[in-house]
């Protein structure tokens, strides 16, 4: 027993010297290291952050690192920084007067909200379900004041990092008193876009997966049908754009509950769509629960399990592509329930857009 304590935590806060090349080149594309990482995945393993060149704008390539703390950026936060940025930067694009804070926990949103008041957008994020929200980055679009910086920093809240286009000198200060966190600034969030060549690589045993980055159309209530006999109120047409760009960005198979300002509960990374909306109800117990809300499925659905559970819990509305040969069976089983079901397509056109992620 008296090896277990300071000592056993030392692996979590030691930094792993690299020796990784200073550059190196995809085709067109050129990679220039811009950080050592304390460590890669796991202890022990190094691992580096390496900035494409030509990038401008809203990305990881132009992040200003303004405190370490006690134990530097490692490999995860990294991940989890661009992840809650791309989210942020997507809503924002969509409610560009709203003040959005996105919540991510190992490159899964755990809690997001919009709204106009700045500390209040924070709180609705983190009570969204505080278990989840515990060790997590804090992503914002807009500048972090004295208030934030002290409802964060607040006893019993445990933030890995703090990311945002700026902070007040006061907020700062309120900040620094907390000696692990990270407090990261992002390069001209406000009034730039993001800019770089817009490929995704996956590394794989001898190779190398390459694809264009994904890009939701979903983005107001123009982009999608109703297709159950029940319209979908306005409030529910809302938080259905709302929660499917959520669901972009969330671990398939993926299920968002939520309203139009705040999510509810999120269900992730399941090998089965009823797992993963059982979760999502599961979690949303932690926080505001799933009654009233509307529910983003990142695919379609092979039975009606789903929608039967949102029934059961109070569930409105549901978005969700088209594409199962139970279809007509899907929305049946909803319309017993009085859901309003959601197809993410324009009436004219055939096909649903689906939103699989599996970073």
């Amino acid at each position: 027993m008296e090896k277990i304590g300071k000592k056993t935590r030392a692996q979590y806060r030691s930094k792993v010297e690299e020796d990784f090349s200073e550059t190196f080149k995809f085709g067109t594309l050129e990679f220039n290291k811009k950080l050592s990482m304390r460590y890669g995945e796991n202890p022990g393993y190094p691992a580096a952050f390496y900035a494409e060149k030509g990038a401008s704008g809203p990305n990881m390539a132009t992040m200003e690192v303004l405190k370490q703390g006690s134990k530097g950026l490692g490999y995860i936060n990294v991940g989890d920084m661009d992840l809650g940025q791309r989210l942020a930067r997507k809503l924002t694009g969509i409610y560009p007067d709203k003040k959005i804070c996105v919540l991510i926990k190992h490159e899964m949103p755990s809690g997001v909200a919009m709204g106009d008041d700045p500390d209040d957008v924070f709180l609705k994020a983190w009570q969204s379900d505080p278990l989840s929200n515990f060790g997590s980055v804090d992503v914002f679009n807009y500048s972090l004041n004295k208030q934030v910086a002290q409802s964060i920093i607040e006893k019993g809240r445990n933030i890995e990092v703090v990311y945002a286009p700026d902070f007040s000198p006061e907020a700062l200060e309120v900040l620094n008193t907390r000696k692990p966190l990270r407090i990261v600034k992002m390069g001209n969030f406000l009034d730039k876009p993001c800019q770089d060549q817009n490929i995704e690589f996956k590394r794989v045993a001898g190779g190398l997966l390459v694809q264009k980055r994904f890009d939701s159309k979903i983005i107001s209530a123009e982009s999608v049908e109703v297709v159950s006999q029940r319209q979908a109120s306005e409030d529910e047409l809302d938080a259905a754009v709302f929660v499917w760009n959520i669901a972009c960005f969330t671990r398939s198979n993926a299920i968002v509950i939520g309203k139009k300002d705040k999510v509810h509960g999120i269900g992730s990374g399941q090998r089965s769509r009823i797992d993963a909306a059982e979760d999502a109800i599961k979690f949303s117990r932690r926080g505001y629960g799933p009654e009233g809300c509307v529910l983003a499925s990142d695919a379609f659905m092979p039975f009606h399990d789903v929608a039967e559970l949102a029934g059961k819990n109070g569930i409105t509305a549901i978005i969700y592509p088209l594409g199962s040969i139970r279809d007509k069976d899907v929305i049946a089983k909803a319309e017993e329930f009085n859901i309003a079901m959601i197809a993410t397509k324009k009436p004219d056109e055939l096909d649903s857009e689906r939103c699989f992620l599996h970073r």
